[in-house]
This record gives structure tokens, sequence and C-alpha cells, in this order.
């Protein structure tokens, strides 16, 4: 058995920041439940069961790393959405109905969405912030002041 593949994705987690592991965890999910949705389509009910409960178990993980304190009311909105997520996988796979898998689909890919531009838009913030320190220092250092210190 090739181990290398799973030495990668070890390393893959455990070099990534916390905003790169929620992208990961929701992709995870995501993929989980389009396999859900192709064995269930396919009839196999192993396979859909092991892959609903793979992203049931993620989005368990999701609502466990809430910080209600720091998060206020959006948090507790994300803790209620992600409960009716994995109610909705269990009926799903409890019904056999597709339905419920597209619509949990469709709400971690919204949210995998909403959350990858919130990190970009920090990440822009915060580079924009850090250009506009360097050239405060890069302007006082080329001031007549720095200048006669340096003579």
């Amino acid at each position: 058995m090739n181990h290398y593949p799973r030495q990668y994705q070890n390393t893959q987690v455990n070099t990534s920041s916390p905003e790169q592991l929620l992208i990961m965890l929701y992709d995870g999910a995501i993929r989980f439940v389009r396999q859900a949705q192709e064995a269930m389509a396919a009839g196999n009910r192993k396979t859909r069961l092991e892959k609903i409960s793979k992203a049931m178990a993620i989005i368990c993980e999701l609502a466990n790393t809430l910080d209600h304190g720091a998060g206020g009311e959006i948090a507790g909105n994300l803790d209620r959405l992600y409960e009716f997520m994995n109610r909705e996988l269990l009926q799903a796979n409890v019904h056999h109905d597709a339905e419920r898998l597209v619509r949990v689909g469709e709400m971690l890919t919204g949210l995998r969405d909403t959350w990858r531009q919130a990190i970009e838009q920090v990440q822009a913030a915060g580079a924009a912030a850090k250009g506009k320190r360097e050239g405060r220092a890069g302007a006082a250092a080329d001031s007549p002041k720095s200048l006669s210190i340096a003579l």
C-alpha cells in the first residue's frame, strides 16, 4: 500500500493556517455529500452511509470549533445551520432523499465561498496595512532627519 498520499495530506493539514483548514473542511464535506449523492443514485447503500457519516462528522467539527464568545450571534446562527444540515443528512439517508443531499451541498458550497471571500478580504486589508506601514518606514528613511543621522 502506498502511504505517500496520506503522508502528503497529513503534511498539508499540519502546515496549513486556520483559514486554510476551514476551507479544507468545507471542501471535504462538500466532496462527501457529492459522493453520497453518487452512491445514492447508484443504489450503493453502504457507500452512501459512509459518505454521509463523514460529511456529518466534518459538520460536527465545524460546529465544535465555533467561538460563541467572540462570534456572538453569527456563531449561534452557524451552529443552528450546522445542526439543520446534520438533520437533513440524517433524513436524506433514512428516507433515501437526494434532494436533501443537494440542499446541504448547496449550503456548504455557499458557506465555503463566503468564508473564502471573507478570508481574501481580510488578507488584502492586512497586506494594504502592511504596505502603508512599510511605505511610512521607507519615507522616514528618506527624510532629511534620517539622512543626517546616516551621514
